[in-house]
């Protein structure tokens, strides 16, 4: 959840927040949590060609990017995937299928990686059963390069308004091998209201608001402190903390304009949304999970490619009680063939996002 520059200012009401003058200025100029995406800078900047590619997969989309991957190297050639058992969605995501599908985007992400470097990988999923790693990889000489390579260090996942400008019809239809994409002007509009409800559903409900809301990291500080989670820094949101007008007491007390600005930002998002992207599989298990994640992957690098924007909103895909008619609905409106819906995203052109936060590969690198 993010409060849009123009919000923010409606709640600086007049420039109250910080004094006039340079060093007020140079303040806000400081603002970005460089330590944090360090790791963009780093990717590609290993001699082990498992490190090479694993330091372009921590860059890969997951869930509140919570990072919930553990690799232990094996031998020369070899490495295993885990869950770190740790990071979790416990209410929003209580199967752990969202989590899955973050470990497929990384799955897929480190295999188009490794490929660039000229090295294949057999991938074998749940080598010990359901319970146990994610995946075992080994890797050997003679892939040919990915295409979507080149897109990795530019791919983002949008969580901003996008422009009025429509997806083109050429580009929507190249993207149906992928996905379903719609962009009829009536369906767009009943997927904007859907999605809308879903997160007044999340967002009225406490628990799951406050999972959210306990995974946001407030400022650079934070960021950089721990940078996984949802960053809310910049300098308007900065500025806004700094005078305790938004904060994570704020962000949970419905009474409070933090709370409303949250609401009328998501309502701004959803509205300027031209195109949407849904991803389903005919199966809804681990190895599914795991496949959707890839794909989506992949559609997020080829979008990218195209100049388009790709935004990923779950909220009506999520199996916790409060949001049972919703998923019912968009299940029956987004998979008429009695599939799951795995991934419903945004699509059009937005603007250029900063880099997300990661973690140093170093620190998913499990001791021997």
């Amino acid at each position: 959840m993010s409060l849009s520059c123009r919000k923010a200012l409606s709640l600086i009401g007049g420039g109250t927040i910080l004094a006039a003058g340079a060093s007020a200025a140079g303040f806000l100029a400081t603002r970005t949590p460089a330590k944090a995406q360090a790791p963009w800078e780093l990717a590609g900047s290993y001699s082990d060609p498992r490190k090479n590619a694993l330091s372009y997969a921590l860059l890969a989309p997951n869930p509140h990017n919570l990072q919930p991957w553990q690799v232990a190297l094996e031998g020369g050639d070899a490495l295993t995937l885990s869950h770190d058992g740790v990071r979790n969605l416990p209410h929003t995501d209580p199967d752990g299928r969202q989590i899955k599908i973050g470990m497929g985007c990384f799955l897929e992400q480190m295999v188009i990686a490794a490929s660039a470097a000229g090295y294949d990988v057999d991938l074998t999923l749940f080598p010990e059963g359901p319970a146990g790693p994610i995946a075992r990889a080994v890797f050997a000489e003679g892939a040919q390069t990915d295409p979507l390579a080149e897109h990795i260090l530019a791919r983002r996942s949008c969580k901003k308004p996008f422009t009025d400008q429509a997806v083109p019809a050429a580009h929507a239809e190249a993207l149906r091998s992928q996905v379903d994409v719609y962009t009829d002007p009536a369906m767009v509009a009943a997927i904007q209201e859907l999605s809308f409800d879903a997160f007044m559903v999340e967002t009225l409900t406490p628990r799951t608001m406050k999972e959210s809301v306990d995974l946001m990291r407030m400022g650079k500080v934070e960021i950089n402190a721990t940078p996984d989670g949802i960053d809310m820094g910049g300098a308007f949101l900065e500025s806004l903390m700094l005078t305790g007008m938004l904060s994570r007491d704020a962000l949970l007390d419905p009474d409070n304009p933090a709370f409303s600005g949250g609401i009328d930002s998501f309502r701004e998002l959803m509205l300027a949304t031209p195109a949407y992207a849904v991803l389903t599989t005919a199966g809804n298990n681990a190895l599914d999970h795991i496949e959707a994640g890839r794909r989506w992957l992949r559609l997020n690098l080829t979008t990218t490619g195209m100049g388009l924007s790709l935004h990923p909103i779950s909220q009506a895909l999520q199996e916790y009680p409060e949001m049972q008619v919703l998923y019912a609905k968009a299940h029956e409106m987004l998979a008429p063939k009695g599939h799951t819906v795995q991934m419903l995203g945004r699509l059009g052109y937005g603007p250029e996002i900063p880099r997300t936060p990661r973690w140093p590969l170093e620190a998913k690198l499990a001791r021997a």
